[in-house]
């Protein structure tokens, strides 16, 4: 379920929490799902706990999971959830048009390509 590239030069904490953001969007995490618990994500992805707990504090503090003592942490269904989702998916696609950009592509392309994409 979660993938991480130790060689990114991205922190694994924050790996964590965009792939819990980008798992909401594509629907694979529906509202309420239950993520697992911290120790066991932290075996599976053979990481630090703290790291693990770091990343839901902050998915937390963004409205995307809640936590029920307990129970365990659930991804929300509010519309604070959605839009931090969508601010993350704005963000990607920001850096990716940087990133086109600093590779020589024009404006003009970037729009046939965002046309040409169904």
């Amino acid at each position: 379920m979660f993938q991480l590239d130790y060689k990114s030069g991205v922190s694994i904490c924050d790996q964590i929490v965009s792939s819990v953001i980008r798992l909401k969007a594509m629907g694979v995490l529906p509202a309420g799902s239950q993520l697992p618990s911290v120790r066991a994500l932290a075996l599976q992805l053979s990481v630090n706990p703290n790291t693990i707990q770091k990343a839901y504090t902050i998915l937390e503090s963004k409205g995307i999971l809640c936590s029920v003592k307990g129970k365990g942490s659930f991804l929300s269904d509010d519309v604070a959830a959605e839009e931090a989702v969508r601010q993350k998916a704005q963000e990607n696609f920001l850096q990716a048009i940087r990133s086109a950009r600093e590779l020589g592509l024009t404006d003009e392309e970037l729009i046939h390509l965002i046309k040409g994409v169904e």
